[in-house]
């Protein structure tokens, strides 16, 4: 970890000494190339946070020649915002409006509008088929 006047950044590491391909699964440990990724994280006693991480790593499988980047589960692919800073986010444009979440996040109002339209259309995609029961709390009369 490292603090810094206003933002702390975390390091993380390997989760696993090899990984599946997904392209024929099987397990490898051969990396190819590692490079940098910071991503945004909730913050922590008002201080921003950052996820450091020099394991997005580029792998390679001797046995399909395919090359493929470890995937992190709490990172969407090509994504700079964890999934629940995203989360986070979206709840609070809903509850008031991209320009002042872009003043208080310290974001711009494109990345703030794109991570709001993100999860939006990941809600979106939600399987609503097996709900049996939908109920209705208010209903209000204008």
């Amino acid at each position: 970890m490292v603090r810094e006047r206003e933002a702390i950044f975390l390091q993380l590491g390997f989760r696993e000494e090899e990984v599946a391909c997904p392209h024929c699964g099987k397990k490898t440990g051969e990396l190819n190339q590692t490079r940098t990724v910071r991503v945004r994280d909730l913050p922590i006693s008002g201080q921003l946070v950052y996820l450091t991480n020099t394991t997005a790593s580029s792998f390679t499988v001797k046995k399909c020649q395919q090359y493929f980047t470890e995937e992190l589960d709490f990172i969407e692919t090509g994504r700079r915002f964890t999934r629940r800073y995203e989360e986070y986010i979206y709840e609070r444009v809903i509850a008031s409006s991209v320009e002042q979440v872009k003043r208080e996040e310290d974001l711009s109002w494109h990345q703030v509008n794109g991570i709001h339209q993100q999860v939006y259309e990941r809600k979106k995609k939600v399987n609503w088929g097996q709900v049996k029961r939908l109920g209705l709390d208010e209903i209000a009369k204008t």
